[in-house]
């Protein structure tokens, strides 16, 4: 089944303490891109939660986002050296004796005194913030592989419908060359029955020259070679895993045989019909580009 590169997933949980969001959203890519944005709590997870994504996605540019908010008690501690802040005291106290003012020290001006509050970061338990972080990404991963996989769908039923289109063209460029040659040979006798008048045509010559033209003009090895990629796309769309780089090659393969037909034939039924099955194949490119 097709999978769009496209998508969006997001995930949400209160685990121990931890109120935890991490989104997770993708568009168009060659090969599998990763960024994040985590808390700076948080980016000792990064290889990690690399890891957990590309084991699922394998193209396409995807970003993760995390956010994580402490409920109920503060991961922040700040703790007050007391034995500084007398020290601080017993100085202010020095200088007003020996200044003749008033010692007018509070709480708040002993606080602004360098190191007498430091602030701490309670330690945190980074084996389970990893497990629940993993959790609430494998419900985001969950999201977002539900959307690609409908998004997938609808490119596969449009892509689907387009090789209809084009094996119903491929079996009217048969139908069409069939007839091709014996045409070509009337042609032929009439443009040389006003030319050599009472004289009689060399039958052997316009069958020889019939021939030439059906070799250099037979497109018979195309249709054919286009109906088994036309197989092989169907086959390979209802498969499982990564099919973009597959469908790629098989769209170059579609375009070749076409531009082949295109150049052997001069007939105009049959190039008229060369660009419709190029424009389905155009279209067919289109959406593959959005498929992993």
């Amino acid at each position: 089944m097709a999978l769009s590169m496209t998508g969006y997933g997001r995930g949400k949980a209160v685990l121990n303490g931890r109120d935890l969001t991490v989104e997770i959203r993708s568009v168009n890519s060659r090969y599998f891109e990763y960024s994040s944005r985590l808390p700076r709590a948080c980016l000792f997870l990064d290889d990690r939660l690399k890891k957990l994504l590309s084991g699922t996605i394998s193209r396409g540019k995807v970003e993760l986002s995390l956010q994580l908010q402490t409920i109920g008690v503060s991961d922040v501690e700040v703790q007050a050296d007391l034995p500084l802040a007398r020290s601080y005291l017993e100085a202010l106290r020095q200088i007003s004796e020996g200044c003749g003012v008033a010692c007018d020290a509070a709480a708040g001006m002993l606080a602004r005194f360098p190191d007498v509050l430091s602030v701490r970061h309670a330690q945190v338990d980074e084996e389970q913030l990893a497990a629940d972080v993993e959790t609430v990404c494998r419900m985001a991963l969950d999201s977002f592989m539900t959307m690609r996989t409908a998004e997938g769908a609808k490119l596969e039923a449009d892509i689907l419908s387009r090789l209809d289109t084009l094996e119903q063209d491929v079996a009217l460029v048969e139908q069409d060359s069939a007839g091709r040659v014996e045409a070509y040979t009337q042609r032929l006798y009439a443009r040389l029955q006003p030319l050599l008048e009472d004289r009689s045509i060399d039958e052997a010559r316009i069958l020889t020259e019939a021939a030439i033209f059906a070799d250099k003009t037979a497109v018979d090895e195309e249709t054919v070679r286009l109906r088994s990629h036309i197989q092989q796309y169907r086959q390979i769309l209802t498969g499982a895993g990564a099919v973009g780089r597959k469908l790629d090659f098989l769209t170059q393969e579609l375009n070749r045989e076409t531009n082949t037909i295109g150049s052997k034939c001069q007939d105009l039924a049959i190039t008229r019909l060369v660009v419709e099955m190029k424009a389905e194949i155009e279209k067919i490119r289109e959406q593959v580009q959005n498929i992993e």
